[in-house]
């Protein structure tokens, strides 16, 4: 099956969760990531502002930023990303895509600067394949993870665990996970 026919399936997968089972997995979702080691010693933590059905890190959010960690969150620039600040309280505006974003007065910081990257998926396999959007938008923004490994951030696809399919086909662009954490348990990929 093409990856178009992939997207539409689990988009629509993800999609078909009400309102209280979303509420649900973010808040197991949120207990699955402060179990990661990782979490902890985190001072600089990328996440994003879920659409179309994707899974909240918006509890985790609240949780980091109790805890006095910087919550960053990425914004398009023409064929990347870069990350700017976000305490909870600061002004949004909608990109190109309808999704949200911090304005651009807020600081920015690079993506080798970011301690863990909470990224969303359409789809997983437990080999670390994810299977986003189609911008390739990551994929670009942490290329330099392909010739250092184990340079820069820890990236982290989170997912419902219904977002789970058998095996997905890698293309050499695409940047494998650390980890990925569904509402129902956390896959260490490497």
């Amino acid at each position: 099956m093409n990856k178009a026919n992939l997207r539409s399936i689990f988009r629509n997968r993800r999609r078909t969760l009400n309102t209280s089972q979303q509420r649900t997995a973010a808040d197991n979702l949120c207990r699955q990531i402060l179990r990661l080691p990782h979490f902890n010693g985190a001072k600089n933590i990328a996440l994003y502002f879920a659409n179309d059905g994707e899974i909240s890190p918006h509890k985790l959010a609240y949780r980091a930023r109790s805890q006095n960690k910087i919550t960053w969150y990425p914004v398009l620039t023409r064929k990347q990303m870069s990350f700017r600040v976000n305490n909870g309280r600061s002004k949004l505006w909608r990109n190109r895509y309808g999704i949200a974003e911090p304005l651009p007065k807020q600081k920015c910081l690079g993506a080798n600067q970011l301690d863990i990257v909470l990224l969303p998926l359409v789809a997983f396999d437990r080999a670390g394949n994810r299977l986003g959007m189609g911008g390739g938008y990551y994929d670009r923004t942490f290329a330099f993870k392909r010739r250092i490994p184990h340079h820069g951030p820890l990236l982290v696809g989170l997912a419902h665990a219904l977002q789970e399919h058998t095996e997905l086909t890698a293309d050499n662009w695409d940047i494998p996970l650390d980890y990925i954490v569904t509402d129902r348990e956390i896959i260490a990929v490497n």
